[in-house]
């Protein structure tokens, strides 16, 4: 298994050759699942950049930092999601990675994109002791809800508020981290925006990586790669959500997981006998998320 990783950041390894010196700019990523996303958009045909694939931040450890300095004094351009200065104990962090970088090379900011307008229940609740749930690693307020005896209300009203959160937030990370704007891309979207709160769609990351190398000086249309870049989990997209938010699309009522369907009411009792096996969790996501709680189980 770790060969086979090794193989496939075979460029950041030194296992495969790295796209030679042609006059275009090198770029790196650095970030999670959603950097690695715009990096294929900015390698795609055509790019006025370079690039090269590397291991999400959240995977690189302390062996990994030599391939990662070299690159870094090698790059002409980093775009960054925020990382805070060492994390997870090593010099990953933004402010760490620009520093191993030569002097003149450029750092462009984007966001961590999180979108619950389209799925107003779902959270990401993070315990280093009970790890994720099962089936996917998202919690719905609605089975925490179950798990502590709290009865929703829906109503659109609740999901228009959803929406209005999920603006508020991003546009408050976008500002605070100097990063460029996607709030429109996700609003323009519509019942395309995301996947999951944390997997936006095509047509956002299309936009994010032209924004991208635009703030570079290198104003681009990155092509669409034929497939949906983030693909391992589509939730469902339920008719009232949509209603409710005033959008064109089809309703969905199974989860697609690694090409898998899996029907909603699984993974709920699936949940619940996980939040039974770890008592105070659900209590603890629900705290977690109080602002959005309080309004699903208040309507």
């Amino acid at each position: 298994m770790r060969e086979a990783r090794r193989r496939h950041y075979g460029a950041f390894y030194g296992l495969a050759p790295a796209p030679g010196d042609d006059g275009r700019p090198l770029v790196l990523v650095h970030g999670n699942c959603q950097a690695e996303s715009l990096r294929v958009l900015a390698d795609s045909p055509g790019s006025p950049v370079r690039t090269v694939r590397m291991p999400p931040v959240h995977e690189l450890t302390g062996d990994d930092l030599p391939c990662l300095e070299k690159l870094l004094g090698q790059a002409d351009a980093v775009v960054s999601q925020p990382i805070r200065a060492g994390y997870r104990g090593l010099p990953l962090g933004t402010a760490d990675v620009m520093a191993a970088t030569a002097p003149g090379t450029r750092l462009v900011m984007v966001p961590v994109i999180r979108w619950a307008a389209l799925h107003p229940f779902q959270v990401i609740v993070r315990s280093p002791q009970a790890g994720d749930p099962p089936v996917v690693p998202y919690h719905d307020l609605r089975t925490m809800g179950r798990a502590t005896g709290a009865v929703p209300a829906f109503s659109g009203g609740f999901v228009r508020a959803v929406r209005d959160i999920s603006v508020r937030e991003l546009v408050e990370r976008q500002r605070r981290h100097g990063t460029i704007d996607v709030v429109d891309l996700l609003l323009d979207a519509g019942s395309r925006a995301c996947q999951v709160i944390n997997h936006p769609g095509n047509e956002v990351l299309r936009g994010t990586a032209h924004r991208m190398l635009e703030a570079l000086g290198l104003p681009w249309d990155p092509r669409d790669p034929g497939r949906v870049l983030l693909d391992s989990v589509h939730a469902p997209l339920a008719g009232p959500t949509l209603e409710a938010l005033g959008l064109d699309g089809e309703e969905t009522t199974n989860w697609q997981v690694h090409g898998k369907t899996v029907p909603d009411t699984e993974i709920q009792q699936a949940h619940l006998e996980w939040y039974r096996r770890h008592p105070g969790l659900a209590e603890q996501g629900l705290q977690r998320h109080a602002e959005v709680a309080r309004l699903l189980f208040t309507h």
